[in-house]
């Protein structure tokens, strides 16, 4: 379990572009790393394009924006283009990172239990140390929380 103060676990993924991609490549500035299930779902589109539509006001406070799901990098680069979203989108198909984060685990839809990606983010100080936490966080809820602990 991550607690507030933690050091953020290290990861490297292959963005929408198939270039390797590492958190520390983002360290200096405050970081929103957001897990979603799916990308081009109805969820997980609110939830992209609220920071999207935040990015400015974001890169203001010196901050960016990382989402990662299970997705190939093929499909996040047809969302980010078709959303025009402008910031890092990662490829988690093995959910490795999302088990390091605690984000992988058991869901209930429509009556049915599976394991998949449970919808938090995370602010990353500049030096790499966990600022905020929020899991099961509605797309909705996700950025406003988010921009709120950008902001204080």
């Amino acid at each position: 379990m991550l607690n507030i103060g933690d050091l953020a676990p290290e990861f490297e993924l292959l963005d929408s572009e198939s270039v390797q991609v590492k958190l520390s490549d983002f360290l200096g500035q405050k970081i929103v790393v957001f897990f979603y299930p799916a990308a081009d779902t109805d969820g997980c589109t609110r939830q992209a394009c609220g920071f999207r539509d935040n990015f400015a006001e974001i890169r203001e406070v010196d901050g960016t924006v990382v989402g990662i799901s299970p997705d190939q990098p093929a499909d996040l680069a047809k969302w980010k283009k078709k959303r025009n979203l402008p910031f890092t989108l990662l490829s988690d198909p093995d959910h490795e990172v999302a088990e390091r984060y605690g984000v992988w685990g058991e869901k209930t839809n429509f009556g049915r239990t599976y394991m998949g990606i449970i919808r938090s983010h995370f602010i990353i100080d500049p030096e790499g140390k966990l600022a905020d936490i929020q899991f099961k966080v509605s797309p909705e809820n996700s950025v406003k929380r988010a921009m709120n602990s950008l902001t204080e």
